[in-house]
């Protein structure tokens, strides 16, 4: 997908705004920021607006505009967009709500698509966007945001939300920021198009991306290439993780919101970190900004306090990042540092002894980070009140953090446990001098996570695009457990040995053909464990042939398996199809556990060996797949190859399918092999 040509309307030379009170805003918006370009209003009946000449209609504009405001209500603005297009503009924001997100609305946005042909409209239903590096508002309300300097960069924030643009403006966290888009209801243009075509632009240093639904999968994975080409670390935060947070997406921008597994599966697939709130969302573009990714996990931490140190310990045993031991030779070039009272160890509390003076300081930073041993070091630090205080000695602390950062060649990032705790001007200082300033432990902790992931993501190769299938319509058809192993045995999911029998003398013959004990299954029951419909581990003919008669009770025909036992873990594996992303594939501990844990990860298709062998590695259950307490580990090369025969078969029917679950894939020892004991398989009915 090539990116959109917005250069006109990200950069426009002359704003056309149409209205009247949300448009005289943005010409006083342009007054505010020193807009250097031509600025012509359009009302039908005033003779200015907001001090500017005021031009009667669209027509009577002296040139085609490069960017223009639509701000009238959302009949009018369908004509002022249709007449925008005819005139050749360069782009439009179109102001008006009303459109797909509204009951009557949808037909209406149809109209507004057509009526725009192919000049670049954003919106419907948002408040545009902000260049701050060009100092370009097209924008109808009061922000935050000042201008880059002439050389500056900064961070570009999207997001469908346009009070929460206005908010994201208004932060106090030091964050250097470019450009602010709202894109509402995505129309024509959304997220993933706006950001792509925003990485035309140097000067922008991350991406931070609030997404409610991806308006184009394949427009998100042309974004996640060329950002990675461009090395241009992109965070996200997805709305719709609760029903209630879906439904509330579904009223705003009536946007469609799959699963969250399958949210949070696709921008792991993209190498996109994800952000769980707002506050984490701006510290990790503040860890991008200045650092772009961060080749690991492991961090070292600085404080000079044995109460900081122990609260970070804690908060770093809840979350994903390590706090590795220091080297022999690290060690002793700290202790040479230090006052002998100060205990080496990672965090370090070096105590106060050297406070207020920069050479000390300096010297135990620089023996402490070491970027053999850490992937970023980070320093607590709280500044007091400028209004009751004097921080004198603070800036000793961060002149000396600062110098040991650029001496060592590490990753440096001051936390302040408490956001208040960090002043605008200090954060500023920081982010000027390449050392990251964070507000918040947890904050700063899921932001180095975040920028961690990015790195590793950004390690490996990029991944396939996502199969694309338009689902077959027709008859839902279930396939017995017999036909629905059969079908998988073909993809090479193993199974138990078996046969379909009608009475209780062919379960008789059948379980003597089979040998040992058997297992005996009623036939056309999804859920065999609710209705009783099963019995395992049967050895004798007369409890054979008693439960076959109790069994043909629930069903005409019966399925009899050799029995499965010594099994070393029960896995599930099941397909389901997703309203954004289509086939989804989950891996979870199976059997009766599955609902009791919560235990499982989504995949995408199409999907690799490496990529199912690392989901298995980060299950709960993988410690019995290991071996746990002496017990023989499993064969997780057969449960690897079972999984991506269910793939496969997934990939050859992604038109029909509708539904797969094995429950359980029984994983036995290792060498021995991985059978699948149950399996459901719905089908779109092959009317051909």
């Amino acid at each position: 997908m090539r990116p959109v040509d917005l250069n006109r309307l990200l950069r426009p030379k002359s704003i056309a705004v149409i209205g009247g009170l949300a448009a005289a805003r943005v010409v006083e918006q342009c007054d505010h920021m020193a807009f250097d370009g031509e600025v012509w209003p359009v009302h039908p009946h005033r003779k200015e607006v907001a001090g500017q000449p005021a031009f009667r209609t669209i027509e009577d504009l002296p040139e085609a505009p490069d960017a223009a405001f639509v701000g009238v209500n959302r009949h009018a603005a369908i004509e002022a967009v249709a007449a925008l297009s005819e005139r050749g503009a360069g782009g439009a924001i179109c102001y008006a709500s009303g459109f797909r997100e509204a009951s009557d609305g949808a037909a209406l946005q149809r109209e507004l698509l057509q009526a725009a042909g192919k000049m670049p409209l954003i919106g419907p239903n948002c408040y545009g966007l902000l260049n701050l590096a060009d100092s370009v508002p097209l924008w109808p309300d009061q922000h935050g945001g000042e201008r880059l300097p002439a050389d500056g960069r900064g961070v570009a924030i999207i997001t469908q939300s346009s009070n929460i643009a206005i908010s994201l403006t208004m932060q106090q966290r030091g964050l250097p920021i470019a450009y602010v888009m709202t894109a509402g209801n995505q129309a024509q243009l959304g997220v993933s198009a706006l950001a792509t075509a925003l990485l035309d632009d140097e000067r922008v240093s991350a991406l931070g991306l609030h997404v409610e639904g991806f308006d184009s999968i394949g427009g998100f994975e042309a974004l996640a290439r060329l950002a990675r080409q461009r090395r241009v670390p992109v965070v996200v935060m997805k709305a719709g993780r609760s029903a209630r947070g879906q439904a509330a997406m579904l009223s705003h921008t009536a946007s469609i919101a799959g699963s969250d597994a399958g949210a949070s599966a696709f921008l792991k697939r993209l190498g996109f970190a994800r952000a769980t709130g707002i506050p984490e969302f701006l510290e990790t573009l503040k860890v991008l900004h200045v650092h772009g990714s961060i080749d690991g996990r492991r961090i070292g931490v600085l404080c000079c306090s044995g109460g900081e140190a122990s609260v970070v310990a804690d908060a770093v045993e809840d979350s994903a990042l390590a706090l590795p031991e220091l080297a022999c030779e690290q060690t002793a070039a700290v202790r040479a540092q230090v006052h002998p009272l100060v205990d080496v160890a990672n965090p370090l509390d070096y105590h106060t002894f050297s406070w207020g003076d920069q050479k000390a300081l300096g010297a135990i930073f620089a023996a402490f980070a070491d970027p053999a041993t850490f992937d970023a070091t980070l320093l607590v630090l709280d500044f007091p009140r400028p209004d009751r205080c004097d921080a004198d000695d603070w800036q000793v602390t961060l002149n000396a953090f600062h110098g040991a950062m650029a001496e060592t060649g590490s990753k440096g990032l001051i936390v302040a446990t408490l956001g208040e705790n960090m002043p605008e001007g200090k954060a500023a200082w920081l982010v000027e001098r390449g050392v990251a300033p964070l507000c918040g432990i947890g904050e700063a902790l899921a932001a180095i996570d975040c920028a961690a992931a990015i790195g590793a993501a950004w390690q490996a190769p990029i991944s396939a695009p996502l199969i694309s299938a338009e689902p077959a319509t027709g008859k839902s058809v279930m396939l017995n457990e017999a036909d629905a192993k059969a079908r998988l045995a073909d993809f090479g999911v193993e199974v138990p040995p078996g046969h379909v029998v009608r009475t209780p003398a062919e379960a008789l013959t059948a379980a003597r053909s089979l040998g040992g004990s058997v297992a005996l299954k009623a036939l056309g029951l999804a859920h065999k464990t609710e209705h009783r419909a099963l019995r395992l581990g049967l050895s004798q003919a007369a409890d054979i042939h008693a439960a076959a008669e109790e069994l043909l009770a629930l069903s005409d025909s019966l399925l009899i398996e050799r029995f499965t036992d010594r099994i070393v873990a029960e896995l599930i594996v099941g397909l389901h199809r997703d309203p954004e992303l289509d086939l989804m594939l989950t891996l979870g501990s199976g059997g009766v556990l599955v609902e009791l844990l919560g235990d499982s990860i989504t995949l995408l298709l199409p999907v690799t060996e490496a990529e199912v062998r690392g989901a298995l590695a980060k299950l709960r259950c993988a410690p019995l797949l290991a071996g746990h307490r002496g017990q023989p580990p499993a064969d997780i090369d057969a449960a690897a190859s079972a999984i991506l025969g269910v793939a496969n078969f997934a990939l050859e029917h992604k038109t029909r399918l509708q539904e797969l679950d094995i429950n359980p894939l029984a994983v036995l020892e290792k060498g021995r092999g991985a059978v699948a004991l149950d399996a459901l398989v719905r089908l779109t009915e092959n009317i051909s």
